[in-house]
């Protein structure tokens, strides 16, 4: 069946996708299911629901919520209704709280929890038009949801619904989503069902999808990116189950034991960081088997060119060592899409060599997602880029300066109630500025080199772009977080976050007594580790990009202090702003 609008999607499961787990989450330790026909009808009695509210065509609906069913069943019960809906992170600050439900019209919104609540009555006064606040948690006098889908029940119009369903066009407006962005104030970027559809069906076949597969799904759903996989999952059939939070992913993949997951590359590296602590605690042969199977990873090369004697020795580290990396992901991983940020190639390759498939792709928010990906097929990977481009997209690389440049069904309609910033990023000719500076490999594979904002220039005139370095020095297994620093400067140098678990765990072995994050921050062996990797990686780089001091921080960067983007993206600026007096310590000292 062709779907035009995304709540389309809902047919399949009257006919073809007939399942109990259409979606699951856990509710005290135990996982409720969710089937094809609890799915349509709580969708039915969200849209019964908000009309019997008063809300109408095209009014503002935000979710503030973790990743859980209630969220789809609102997501589409809006769709259905022709609302429009305003997710928003639930760890988002109070200022730009006020600043989106006010600049997006927002009418009503669905909460999770007290602590979304708190934040919603500590700007009651300056948020009028907000007039309905529905919670998935009961909280003493807000209408639950549980209240909410009876009123619904109580008002069906099957026919008033119908009607509205029938009138909207695939070119209505689905969705405003407010990037966080790394600079300014949050822009929402109009999205419309053509948008999303378009990626979804140019995506459908990138793996093996089959409607009997599991995925766990944990990046958050207010995010384009999560939210686009998780339709493409809807519309291929295969059951989504939510994990409890991040620290639980390991324990979820053992119990769901799922096909597909959808990534950052910050935690691959961390379940490669957990692989290569396991191998170093590993003694006598057993370690020497472990660091032979790493040096098998490490030359890896895709479509047997590394030649029948590599054959042989990758099917013996496969069965001693890979097929347990294999068994930690749940066993029956087909893929993982990664996403958001650059993927280390290292951590590619060997993630590859061992069949748990990385496919990297490239998208923004403002093209919804996806523009080009890594995929299944013959000759359609290429470890270190972003894959081909997707059926329908058309991208260019401009002469002057490398930056990409994007046009196809899945670009936005602009961003809400700002024209001059639309205008800023669509050329007259409909191009879209990604602000991402790229080229392709074999004219065929986008790369991504860095962002055109992050390059900097030396006071040399030399450009530094950072992304690379600060993928190298991530490598790592100390470092938590990295940025390099030296616009305007006589030379590069990195402002670092240790992985402080890490060194724990390295104390401990060592018999080094460990205090607290603040002190062993500063601590002679955690230097020198650090500094032993900065003098390796600088062996690669081009003199101007060594990296000539760092400075250690004691303190890591994250979503809820202002660092990082919900998608775990460096806020440079913030960070600059920050660590202030640890950049001008670096720079400070005369060679």
């Amino acid at each position: 069946m062709e779907i035009t609008r995304v709540f389309d999607i809902l047919d399949l499961y009257k006919t073809k996708y007939k399942k109990e787990d259409v979606l699951a989450a856990k509710e005290n330790k135990v996982w409720k299911k969710h089937s094809s026909d609890d799915f349509i009808k709580n969708v039915d009695l969200v849209s019964y629901g908000l009309l019997s509210l008063g809300l109408a065509n095209k009014d503002k609906v935000a979710i503030i919520a973790n990743n859980r069913p209630e969220w789809n069943f609102c997501d589409y019960g809006c769709q259905q209704a022709d609302i429009v809906t305003v997710p928003i992170f639930p760890t988002i600050s109070n200022v730009d709280l006020e600043f989106i439900l006010n600049h997006g019209d927002v009418k009503a919104v669905f909460i999770s929890d007290k602590s979304i609540y708190a934040k919603l009555i500590a700007i009651e006064k300056n948020i009028p038009n907000v007039k309905h606040i529905i919670s998935f948690n009961p909280i003493e006098g807000i209408l639950s949801f549980e209240e909410f889908l009876k009123l619904g029940e109580h008002h069906a119009d099957v026919e008033k619904l119908n009607a509205i369903k029938q009138s909207i066009l695939p070119s209505n407006l689905l969705t405003i989503l407010y990037t966080s962005g790394t600079t300014g104030i949050p822009k929402g970027v109009m999205i419309t069902h053509h948008n999303l559809v378009s990626n979804v069906i140019s995506c459908q076949n990138f793996a093996p999808f089959d409607s009997s597969w599991r995925a766990l799904s944990f990046l958050p759903l207010n995010h384009v990116y999560e939210r686009m996989v998780s339709t493409l999952y809807l519309y291929r059939g295969i059951s989504i189950y939510y994990a409890e939070g991040l620290e639980t992913i390991g324990d979820n993949l053992k119990e769901i034991k799922p096909q597909v997951f959808v990534s950052v590359p910050r935690l691959i590296e961390r379940v490669y960081e957990k692989i290569t602590a396991t191998g170093e605690k590993l003694t006598g042969s057993k370690r020497k088997i472990f660091d032979w199977s790493m040096r098998i990873a490490n030359t890896y090369e895709l479509n047997d060119k590394n030649g029948w004697w590599y054959k042989l020795q990758h099917k013996l580290a496969d069965k001693l060592v890979f097929s347990k990396w294999r068994e930690a992901v749940g066993g029956k991983l087909v893929c993982i899409a990664s996403g958001g940020a650059a993927l280390n190639p290292k951590l590619e390759r060997i993630f590859l060599c061992a069949n748990i498939v990385c496919l990297q792709g490239y998208g923004l928010t403002e093209t919804c997602v996806v523009v080009s990906v890594n995929r299944y097929g013959e000759d359609n990977i290429r470890i270190g880029t972003c894959g081909p481009v997707i059926d329908g997209v058309e991208v260019k690389i401009a002469e002057e300066d490398g930056e990409i440049l994007v046009k196809g069904p899945n670009l936005m309609l602009g961003y809400y109630k700002n024209n001059e910033a639309t205008a800023e990023v669509i050329d007259q000719d409909g191009w879209f500025h990604t602000g991402d500076v790229g080229t392709f490999v074999e004219g065929k594979f986008l790369k991504i080199t860095d962002r055109k904002k992050e390059i900097f220039k030396t006071s040399s005139g030399k450009y530094i772009a950072p992304l690379m370095i600060e993928n190298k020095i991530k490598e790592c297994r100390y470092v938590e977080q990295s940025m390099v620093v030296g616009e305007n400067q006589k030379f590069a140098s990195a402002i670092i976050v240790p992985s402080f678990n890490n060194f724990k765990e390295y104390c401990t072995e060592k018999n080094i007594t460990w205090t607290n994050n603040q002190d062993m921050s500063s601590h002679e062996e955690l230097r020198r580790l650090i500094n032993d990797h900065i003098k390796l990686i600088n062996k690669s780089l081009a003199p101007f990009e060594q990296l000539k001091r760092v400075a250690v921080l004691n303190k890591e960067w994250s979503i809820e202090g202002g660092e990082l983007t919900p998608k775990m993206s460096l806020k440079r600026k913030i960070i600059r702003e920050k660590n202030m007096d640890a950049i001008h310590k670096i720079f400070a000292v005369e060679d």
